[in-house]
């Protein structure tokens, strides 16, 4: 009678560890309900040549403390994707700062942040100072050329453009519109915006005139616009809104489908930033932003998916 009692007590204990083993796993295997990220293939890194494996973060119970800052233009889009993130992660925390692209690069090149942001390209002085730096594209954005609701519709080529904002042309009655001055405003420097402006429509032999109006965010600049007659400036397509107006290059409006088919010509790279290779919890984010409900928000955001 004891050998049977034997093999009948070892086969309870071997139930038990199996159930154990597969109750602890199934976490892990359990796909998501979601799709959100299970299947994206991250974008190429912009300066560095290196790629993220995507995985399922929703699905993923992902818990602590994430830190970005920079980019006033990454800055809604990145809080949006950041709340989606945490409404299926509750032990997540993810805070969320504006300060400029310059701002970004300085905070993830010196580690003070878990992800910097900025919506330019990197400078050959930044990456030579971080040479740890890795970036990652995560959209892409229009810079729009906006005026006061109360400006006159107008046409502009790129060189109108540049003339306008570095104050050769001075009088909207210049470019046909109504005789009155220009009001140019911009934003300041260190923004990414105002960098990325200046590589693809001032060029290294125009500066954007002293005289313009500075402000430190897009929402500032587009503030301004809205409630100083005459003016102009540019802004990240993502904060276009009724409150301007947008001008036509080149007979082409700036919106998201002449932007990605590439009628409209003004549109810049969106990047995070991190010191070396991203630590589990930073990449798990940029894997969520580059899936496909990463990249859907993009989108909502007004921004270009970057695959």
């Amino acid at each position: 009678m004891r050998k049977p009692l034997i093999f009948v007590s070892l086969a309870l204990v071997a139930s038990i560890l199996l159930a154990g083993c597969g109750g602890a796993s199934a976490p892990a295997t359990t796909a998501p309900t979601n799709t959100a990220a299970a299947t994206a293939t991250a974008a190429p890194a912009a300066s560095s040549g290196t790629s993220v494996v995507a995985v399922a973060p929703t699905s993923a119970n992902l818990s602590g403390e994430l830190t970005l800052a920079g980019s006033t233009t990454v800055e809604p889009l990145a809080e949006a994707l950041a709340a989606a993130l945490m409404k299926a992660n509750p032990g997540l925390r993810i805070a969320v700062q504006g300060g400029g692209s310059s701002v970004g690069v300085k905070s993830a090149g010196n580690g003070t942040v878990d992800i910097g942001t900025a919506s330019r390209e990197l400078t050959a002085d930044e990456k030579s100072t971080y040479p740890d730096l890795q970036a990652f594209t995560i959209a892409r954005d229009a810079i729009a050329i906006v005026a006061n609701p109360g400006v006159k519709p107008v046409n502009l080529t790129k060189d109108q453009v540049r003339d306008i904002f570095s104050g050769k042309i001075t009088n909207w009655k210049q470019v046909g519109g109504d005789d009155a001055a220009i009001v140019v405003v911009a934003r300041e420097e260190g923004s990414g915006t105002r960098a990325a402006f200046e590589e693809m429509v001032m060029g290294k032999d125009a500066a954007i005139v002293n005289t313009a109006i500075l402000q430190n965010s897009n929402g500032a600049v587009r503030t301004t616009v809205a409630s100083t007659p005459n003016s102009i400036a540019f802004l990240s397509l993502g904060y276009l809104d009724k409150s301007v107006q947008p001008l036509s290059i080149n007979g082409v409006l700036p919106s998201l489908e002449t932007a990605s088919n590439g009628t409209y010509p003004i549109v810049r790279p969106l990047l995070y930033l991190t010191k070396g290779e991203p630590k589990p919890l930073a990449k798990a984010f940029i894997d969520y932003t580059l899936s496909k409900e990463g990249q859907d928000l993009v989108e909502q955001q007004g921004y270009l998916r970057v695959h």
